[in-house]
C-alpha cells in the first residue's frame, strides 16, 4: 500500500480523504458527508461498465461533472436531443432545470464527481503570502 491518505483525517480547518475509503462497489461515495462541505452538493458516483442513470433535474441546482475515470455519454434534454462523451478529465457544466442522465459506455468501471450549487458566483476572495512566489518548488 502506498503512503497516500486514504482514510478521512481532519485538522484546524480542514478534511481529507480518498475516494476508496468512502466506500466500496458501484454507487454513491458521500463526499459532502464526509469532508463536512457545507456550501455546496459533492458526490463521487462509480458507475460499472455498460450501466446508466436515470434523466434528472432540479430546481434551482446547476451541476458541474467531472469524469475521474472511464469514459461516460451525458446526454440532455426531455427528448435526450443532445449527447457528448467525456474521458478522463472531461468536464460538463449543466443548468438546473436541464433534464440529463450519464451513461457508463466504456468497458470498465467509471468514476465521476458532481458539484452542484446555487447562490452564485462571490467573485475572486483570495490572498496570498507577503513576498512568497505563487509557485513554489517541492522538495523531497
Amino acid at each position: 500500500m502506498s503512503d497516500l491518505q486514504v482514510e478521512v483525517t481532519e485538522g484546524k480547518g480542514w478534511k481529507a480523504g480518498n475516494l476508496d475509503g468512502m466506500g466500496e462497489g458501484p454507487g454513491f461515495r458521500k463526499v459532502r458527508t464526509e469532508l463536512g462541505v457545507t456550501e455546496m452538493g459533492v458526490n463521487a458516483i462509480v458507475l460499472p461498465a455498460k450501466v446508466g442513470t436515470g434523466a434528472h433535474w432540479h430546481e434551482r441546482q446547476e451541476e458541474v461533472y467531472f469524469v475521474h475515470e472511464g469514459t461516460l455519454r451525458f446526454t440532455m434534454g426531455e427528448n435526450d436531443e443532445e449527447s457528448v462523451t467525456l474521458g478522463p478529465g472531461g468536464v460538463i457544466r449543466v443548468e438546473a432545470a436541464t433534464q440529463r442522465s450519464v451513461a457508463n459506455v466504456g468497458d470498465t468501471e467509471a468514476t465521476y464527481i458532481v458539484f452542484g450549487s446555487a447562490g452564485g458566483y462571490v467573485g475572486r476572495d483570495g490572498s496570498h503570502r507577503e513576498g512568497q512566489p505563487r509557485v513554489v518548488p517541492v522538495e523531497g
